[in-house]
């Protein structure tokens, strides 16, 4: 599986963006993806992900403000960003779960399968 990302860039505090995430065509189903941001100097935390099955979870800091949605179709997830503030600066990475079978284990497995990540910057 590969992520494609775009849609980030520059706005100002109480602006919007609008992040997108195609996945290419897999063997291996995808159960999830989402959207996980890097400030700069912290870790990666996540903003929001969706399942296959609609299952939709949010970091604190997003919640009310941030909305991720998903095209089945288009193999393709998308974050609602509006009422941006400074802290929203950073890196987001879109990521997806994959299942796959590990032969060894004789199992299936969960792997996390990154994009380049995009950069949005909020300026007051």
């Amino acid at each position: 599986v590969q992520l494609q990302a775009s849609g980030g860039g520059l706005v100002q505090a109480g602006g919007s963006l609008r992040l997108s995430c195609a996945a290419s065509r897999s063997i291996d189903p995808i159960t999830a993806m989402g959207w996980y941001h890097q400030a700069p100097g912290k870790q990666r935390e996540l903003v929001a992900s969706i399942s296959v099955t609609g299952s939709i979870v949010y970091g604190n800091s997003v919640k009310g403000r941030f909305t991720i949605s998903r095209d089945a179709a288009k193999n393709t997830v998308y974050l609602q960003m509006n009422s941006l503030k400074n802290e929203d600066t950073g890196v987001y990475y879109c990521n997806a779960e994959v299942k796959t079978w590990n032969i060894a284990e004789a199992d299936y497995e969960y792997l996390d399968v990154w994009g380049p990540g995009t950069l949005v910057t909020v300026s007051s």
